[in-house]
């Protein structure tokens, strides 16, 4: 049997009452990798129905936990006040979102209280009017309210421990190492956004999963010749040491009439220089590259700063340059300042498509970059107007300056 209830109620206050108990409820053991979210999903259920039956207060779950979950349920209809929102996530605008939910940017910012149409990602949008009736089809109570389920045991519950970011890490990759997932690992460390740099100490509970040990080679002889690969980071001095050459030898070996080399470069390391050595391969010209670097940049100005963004629609300072690079025909992943920072190497006379960096901006550390105009100038995403071009010569960036420096 059926009956209609109209109420007005707030999105909280309706899901608390909501799911005060179901006629009929199962059981559900945790799994690694779940989240209530997935369980919901997979029940037919909602997370804050789920949240509601076993008194969880956060979304938070760990593995072995034990869950009651509504099934089957009599049910009822309820009309209530909710008002829908929206997380948004890199590459959006305001434009975008609206035309999404079928609203405009006006009533988008009427909404939110934003004076501009700047957003960033992992901000909370309302995306309806307050006041807008939906019908929800919820559980008649049967029986009690289940017991909340016990808080974890110490001898249950993965220990917490802190780990410390690496260049090249994201969330994503650190929630997998360590059987988390992205939002855990959010919530844990009280995270806004995706965002973390080199360095940063985060949260992280249960152990890193352990890699499969293999017994060591045993030793053997260098061959006559070999061949090396040049990876970022990488000296000469670092190459030699590896192949107890000095550097002098390598570059004989090599025909190299310098100490620069490239990521990419395949270098002889062992075995004695030819009479005639073949030359390393040259790297693509620095000219073709660095003015592709600027005309795209350039293209680019007047685009608005989008926190995370790395598109047309928006972009922050790395997702500038991770555009950039690219399209000039350098194909580079998608960065943090410092990351770019531990890619690069120093230049003393900076040209044009160099790279600029900033320390101590918004953070300690390399915190902001640009790209090299000349005269002084580089052009950059600013927090305030987007892509624009800056003075060197400012009293703010003389502060901040950190370095030049180049694509390997």
């Amino acid at each position: 049997m059926k009956k209609t209830i109209v109420r007005t109620l707030s999105t909280t206050a309706l899901f608390s009452t909501l799911f005060a108990g179901s006629a009929l409820a199962d059981t559900y053991k945790v799994q690694k990798g779940d989240t209530l979210s997935k369980i919901a999903s997979k029940y037919k259920t909602t997370v804050n129905g789920i949240k509601a039956q076993n008194g969880l207060t956060s979304d938070r779950i760990y593995e072995n936990q034990i869950l009651q979950i509504s099934t089957a349920p009599e049910t009822s209809t309820v009309q209530a006040v909710q008002q829908t929102t929206y997380t948004v996530v890199s590459g959006d605008a305001l434009i975008k979102i609206a035309n999404r939910y079928s609203v405009t940017v006006g009533e988008l910012q009427q909404w939110n209280g934003l004076k501009s149409t700047l957003i960033y990602v992992g901000q909370v949008l309302k995306v309806s009017a307050p006041g807008q009736t939906v019908t929800i089809t919820v559980p008649q109570p049967a029986k009690p309210a289940p017991t909340p389920a016990p808080a974890p045991t110490p001898g249950v519950q993965a220990p917490t421990s802190e780990y410390t970011v690496k260049s090249g890490d994201s969330l994503s990759k650190i929630g997998v190492q360590f059987g988390m997932t992205v939002q855990q690992l959010k919530t844990l460390n009280n995270l806004t956004s995706d965002m973390i740099y080199v360095g940063q100490k985060l949260k992280v509970t249960g152990a890193s999963a352990p890699t499969p040990v293999t017994p060591p080679p045993a030793a053997v002889q260098p061959p006559a010749s070999g061949e090396y690969v040049v990876k970022s980071g990488d000296t000469l001095g670092k190459i030699a040491g590896i192949y107890n050459m000095t550097v002098a030898n390598l570059k004989a070996l090599n025909s190299l009439s310098s100490d620069m080399i490239y990521v990419g470069q395949k270098l002889k390391v062992t075995g004695t220089a030819s009479t005639a050595p073949t030359p390393a391969p040259a790297p693509v010209p620095q000219g073709d590259f660095s003015t592709k670097m600027v005309t795209v940049a350039k293209s680019l100005m007047g685009t608005p700063y989008v926190w995370g963004g790395s598109t047309t629609s928006g972009f922050d300072c790395s997702g500038f340059i991770y555009y950039v690079a690219n399209q000039a025909g350098n194909k580079i992943g998608r960065y943090s300042a410092a990351g770019y920072y531990d890619r690069s190497y120093y230049v003393d006379s900076p040209k044009p498509g160099d790279l600029v960096f900033f320390q101590n901006t918004y953070k300690q550390g390399i915190s902001h970059l640009g790209i090299y105009l000349g005269d002084n100038q580089f052009i950059h995403a600013d927090e305030k107007y987007g892509i624009m071009i800056s003075n060197l010569k400012s009293n703010y960036y003389t502060a901040h300056f950190a370095a030049f420096k180049r694509f390997y």
